[in-house]
């Protein structure tokens, strides 16, 4: 387009264009097709247009529930500080497991020192004629059976 169509066209579309606009449109098919071009859009436009008498009001309490719901988003925003949400605690639960199975295995795969006590000295300390438990008498049969041979 030329100069003098793309400074007058808002004054064409408003209705009081130069008359040196309306003669460059009438000497050039160009800028007369563009400008044509642009009146469609804008008859499209105009037609958007909202009617004053068609806009619809809205129902009763309407702006109260609008209202209600930014203080109820706002508030469960700022909570939302506090609270980091589901995938933050499944992430919690995962790195939990993982810390349990690796001291499970190493409490398993530990080796503890033996007390050094074999079946042989655990029934030399008995001592039939003192005091002890029924247990101690229990550890002490099962080691003879287990160590009995013939």
């Amino acid at each position: 387009m030329h100069d003098i169509v793309v400074e007058e066209l808002e004054r064409h579309f408003s209705g009081d264009a130069s008359q040196a606009f309306y003669d460059h449109l009438d000497a050039c098919a160009d800028c007369t097709a563009a400008v044509a071009a642009m009146d469609e859009i804008s008859v499209c436009l105009r037609e958007l247009k909202p009617d004053p008498e068609r806009v619809p009001e809205p129902t009763l309490g309407f702006y109260n529930r609008v209202t209600r719901r930014i203080i109820d988003d706002q508030r469960k925003e700022a909570w939302g500080l506090f609270s980091p949400g589901a995938v933050f605690f499944r992430r919690i639960a995962f790195a939990s497991l993982l810390v349990l199975a690796g001291l499970g295995s190493f409490l398993i795969t530990r080796d503890y020192p033996d007390s050094g006590r074999d079946a042989v000295e655990i029934i030399a300390q008995h001592d039939p004629t003192a005091a002890h438990s029924e247990s101690s008498d229990r550890d002490r049969l099962l080691v003879t059976l287990a160590t009995y041979r013939q």
